[in-house]
C-alpha cells in the first residue's frame, strides 16, 4: 500500500538522534550523519525534516525512548528506525516523528506488540487489525473525541481515555496507541511474511473500517466498547466468551451474566476454560516479549495492600485526600465482569470513580492489570482471629462501625481492557490450528475481511 503514516516516537526538551547513513535536511539541504542533539529552546517554534539518501539501507537511532509509559514495566530504550524523520518544536518540547510506509510500520508493530517468533496465523491476524486500526485514524473514521473525557462533581469522577487528540502525527508509538519499537524488533521473517500475505487487508463493518481494539488477556470474557470509552456501542465489540462456540453449552460458568455481582465474583475467583487460560511457557514465550514475560499471572491474579499503603496510593494517583480507605465497592460491572463504576469510601470522603482505566490507575502506582476484580477486606482485633469480608454493593460498610480493614486483597482476572482481540487467546487459537480468518471472526463477529 502506498500510504505513509506519521508516528510520534518521543518528546523532550532535548532529543538525541544518531544518523546511520546520510540524511538531508529537506529545508536547508544540509547533510546530517552521526550523533546530533536537538534542543527545543534553541529551535524555538520550528520544524526540521530529514530524508535518507539511501532509504533501503539508511536508518536512525533515537535515544531514551520510553516504552510502557506509566505501566509496571516502564523503561527506556535506544531504538532504530527507517524512513524519514521530522522534529517538531514549540520552543519547549521537541517531538520526534517517524514518517514511514504503513506496511513497513506494521512489520515493526506486530513484532513489538508480541514476539516476532509468534506463529504465522497469529501474526497475520494481528497485521490485519493493526492495519485497520491505523488506517481508521489516518482516514479520520475513528472516534474524534478528545484524548481524555471527564465528568466530575463532588461525588463522581467518570473518565475515559482514547488515542485521538495527537497534534503533528497520526499515532504515537507506545501502548496508548499501538506499540511501534523500530526495526530491531523484526527478528523473524514471519513478521514480514505476515504483513505481505495480508497486504491491504482490513476488517470492515457495513463498509466502514472497524475500530479493531485489542488487549493482552481478556481473562476469558470480552468487554463491550462502551464500558471502556464513550457510550457509543460497537456491535462487533461486545459480549462474548473466549472459548470455542461448541464448548460453551457444556460450561455453566460461561453462560452466566457477569454484570450481576454474584456471578462476576464467582467467575473472577474461578478458573474457567478459555483460549487465554494457558500456562504453557513455550507458547507464551512465542507470543510475549521479554518485558511482558515479567508479568506471569495474567489470567488470574492477586494484589494485596495494607490500608495505609492503599490510602497513600489513592491520594497520590487521584489527587484527592480520602483519608484512610475503608471500602472499595463495585457499583456497576461490564459484560466481562470488569468494574465500570466503583465507590471509594474513606474516613474523610467518598466518591464514585469510573471508567475501567481510571479505576486501574487510581488503585495502583502504575496500573492494575484490569478492573475485573473482587475485593476482600481483612480485619483484625483482640477478641478473635483475623476476619475477612467481601465488598459488595449490597453490604453496608457500617457492619463494622468500630473496626477498619487492616488489608485489602484484590482478586483479579485478565490483563487490559478486554475489548476486541485477546492477544494471548488469539495466539492460543493459532497454536490449535485456527486460521487467521477464524481468529478474526471469533473476536470481531459480524465484520468482513476486505481489501482496502
Amino acid at each position: 500500500m502506498d500510504i505513509d503514516i506519521k508516528v510520534g516516537v518521543l518528546s523532550g526538551n532535548v532529543v538525541k538522534i544518531i544518523f546511520n547513513g546520510i540524511f538531508i535536511d529537506s529545508f536547508s539541504k544540509v547533510i546530517f550523519t552521526g550523533c546530533h542533539e536537538f534542543c527545543a529552546k534553541k529551535m524555538g517554534a520550528s520544524e526540521l525534516m530529514f530524508t535518507p539518501s539511501d532509504p533501503e539501507h539508511d536508518s536512525f537511532d533515537i535515544e531514551d525512548v520510553t516504552i510502557g509509559k506509566d505501566f509496571h514495566w516502564q523503561r527506556n530504550e535506544r531504538q532504530r528506525f527507517k524512513g524519514s524523520l521530522e522534529i517538531l518544536s514549540d520552543g519547549k518540547q521537541a517531538t520526534v516523528v517517524n514518517i514511514i510506509n504503513i506496511e513497513q510500520y506494521l512489520e515493526s508493530v506486530i513484532s513489538s506488540e508480541m514476539s516476532a517468533n509468534a506463529s504465522l496465523e497469529f501474526l497475520k491476524a494481528h497485521a490485519v487489525i493493526s492495519r485497520s486500526w491505523a488506517l481508521a485514524r489516518i482516514r479520520h473514521t475513528a472516534p474524534t473525541h478528545a484524548q481524555r473525557q471527564q465528568r466530575e462533581d463532588c461525588d463522581e469522577r467518570i473518565v475515559w481515555y482514547d488515542n485521538s487528540g495527537h497534534t503533528g502525527f497520526d499515532v504515537c508509538a507506545d501502548d496508548h496507541c499501538q506499540r511501534y519499537q523500530g526495526i530491531a524488533r523484526i527478528c523473524n521473517p514471519n513478521a514480514v511474511r505476515a504483513v505481505r500475505e495480508t497486504s491491504g487487508m482490513v476488517l470492515t463493518y457495513y463498509g466502514e473500517i472497524a475500530d479493531t481494539r485489542f488487549s493482552k488477556c481478556c481473562g476469558g470474557a470480552f468487554e463491550a466498547y462502551e464500558n471502556c470509552w464513550e457510550n457509543s456501542p460497537h456491535p462487533y465489540l461486545g459480549r462474548g466468551k473466549d472459548i470455542a462456540a461448541n464448548e460453551r453449552p457444556v460450561c455453566s460458568e460461561h453462560n452466566k451474566d457477569l454484570t450481576i455481582e454474584v456471578n462476576a465474583q464467582r467467575w473472577i475467583e474461578s478458573n474457567p476454560p478459555a483460549f487465554c487460560n494457558t500456562s504453557d511457557k513455550g507458547a507464551l514465550e512465542q507470543v510475549l516479549n521479554g518485558y511482558d514475560l515479567e508479568t506471569p499471572d495474567f489470567f488470574r491474579w492477586d494484589v494485596e495492600y495494607n490500608a495505609e499503603e492503599l490510602s497513600i496510593i489513592v491520594k497520590e494517583r487521584s489527587g484527592i485526600d480520602f483519608g484512610r480507605i475503608t471500602d472499595i465497592v463495585p457499583l456497576q460491572r461490564g459484560v466481562s465482569g470488569r468494574i465500570v463504576r466503583m465507590k471509594l469510601v474513606g474516613t474523610k470522603r467518598s466518591m464514585i470513580i469510573g471508567k475501567e482505566l481510571e479505576i486501574r490507575r487510581t488503585l495502583s502506582n502504575s496500573h492494575l492489570y484490569s478492573s475485573a476484580f473482587t475485593v476482600s477486606k481483612v480485619y483484625s482485633d483482640s477478641r478473635q482471629n483475623d476476619k475477612t469480608s467481601k465488598s459488595t454493593p449490597d453490604v453496608s460498610t457500617s457492619i463494622r462501625e468500630n473496626e477498619m480493614p487492616e488489608k485489602f486483597i484484590l482478586h483479579g482476572a485478565g490483563w487490559g481492557h478486554g475489548v476486541g482481540l485477546c492477544q494471548i487467546g488469539a495466539a492460543s487459537m493459532a497454536s490449535q490450528s485456527y486460521s487467521f480468518r477464524q481468529i478474526l471472526a471469533h473476536y470481531y463477529p459480524g465484520t468482513q475481511l476486505t481489501r482496502f
